[in-house]
């Protein structure tokens, strides 16, 4: 999996529409092969990036679980932690 695609689901607050938008448009790039689509190609990119955000926002507010809300900053400091500990100063 494209490691630039991030958990959205249990966070306070909810993940928004372009963080969906974003997710998908990720793993359409990664499946797809390519950043920059053809210009004959770009039809079935933003199709497929408009398809697969909706999908993407229904399991999210399908989800159901009893953790407390994960706050984002503090997910982010953890994700910055354990990139350091695996990449090494940058």
């Amino acid at each position: 999996m494209c490691r630039n695609i991030r958990p959205l689901n249990n966070f306070a607050p909810p993940a928004t529409d372009d963080e969906i938008a974003a997710a998908a448009l990720q793993y359409v790039r990664k499946v797809g092969g390519s950043t920059h689509p053809s210009a004959a190609n770009q039809a079935a990119y933003d199709h497929a990036v408009e398809v697969i955000a909706a999908a993407t926002r229904e399991l999210v507010d399908a989800l159901v679980t009893t953790a407390p809300p994960k706050d984002r900053e503090t997910e982010a400091i953890k994700a910055k932690a354990r990139a350091q500990a695996r990449y090494g100063a940058a």
